[in-house]
């Protein structure tokens, strides 16, 4: 992912001695880390919501799976604005975006309480979106 100049913000996140501790920030890899949420969200809230209207017998079934279908276009659609242009690094860095974002997904709306080797395994697949998108490429 290359950087312009412009697009790097410095942020000062404490002191070691009497020098500031700086993380040089782009504005590039913000932006991609927002739309990995937003994705996130479209895409596992909208299996969430079909698994509801099949699994759950909710009520009015097919309006549950009507929103998870259009949330899952949306998803669609999110991931075509992250601003590294090849699809097969996108995809594959946010396959681990989708488990990490799946086990949280699960604890706030489910319930659910990961084990060790669940939080083991979200922490392995984010380093890995951490290597797969943000590691310094030569041009």
């Amino acid at each position: 992912m290359q950087v312009s100049p412009r697009e790097v913000r410095s942020v000062s996140i404490g002191r070691v001695g009497w020098r500031p501790l700086d993380i040089v920030i782009s504005m590039s890899v913000l932006r991609s880390i927002v739309l990995f949420v937003l994705a996130a969200i479209a895409e596992i809230g909208g299996c969430w919501l079909i698994w509801q209207g099949v699994r759950e017998h909710r009520p009015h079934p097919v309006a549950w799976v009507g929103a998870g279908v259009i949330a899952l276009g949306l998803y669609g659609f999110v991931a075509t604005l992250q601003p590294d242009a090849q699809f097969g690094r996108i995809l594959a860095a946010y396959g681990g975006i989708f488990v990490a974002g799946s086990l949280a997904w699960g604890m706030v709306l489910d319930g659910y309480r990961p084990d060790r080797y669940d939080v083991t395994g979200a922490l392995i697949c984010l380093l890995g979106v951490a290597v797969i998108m943000y590691a310094p490429r030569g041009a």
